[in-house]
């Protein structure tokens, strides 16, 4: 598929064998993590040039904007590309829910118990 991406910030992106790039959405003045969505390169053309995040559905097979259909829009702040350019991080003001399924973040329900005994301490 093209794309309108800039060349030199397409050749840079480490991509999974899906050809997509992880893009995790976090709100850019509490650091609250929001959630994780897909990009592809017109994905992250259009969250570029929008200033409206836009994701790769891989159940639906198709691109997704936050928001259109919920109301519940990421306004993007800023893009980042990590150390290794195979992850993004997207800052965003998040509208209301980032989650599905109404909750604020994708990180809300689910919380697992973290056992506090160190496993393998560290030496001195």
């Amino acid at each position: 598929m093209s794309s309108n991406l800039d060349p030199a910030l397409s050749a840079r992106l480490k991509r999974g064998p899906d050809g997509l790039v992880p893009a995790i959405a976090q709100q850019y003045d509490t650091g609250e993590v929001l959630m994780l969505g897909w990009m592809d390169d017109e994905a992250l053309h259009r969250t570029l040039t929008t200033g409206r995040c836009t994701y790769w559905s891989r159940s639906r097979q198709e691109y997704w904007v936050k928001g259109d259909t919920s109301g519940h829009v990421q306004h993007v702040k800023s893009v980042a590309l990590d150390c290794d350019a195979d992850t993004l991080l997207v800052k965003v003001d998040q509208v209301g829910a980032a989650c599905h399924t109404g909750d604020r973040t994708c990180f809300d329900a689910d919380v697992l118990p973290v056992s506090t005994s160190e496993v393998n301490p560290v030496s001195e």
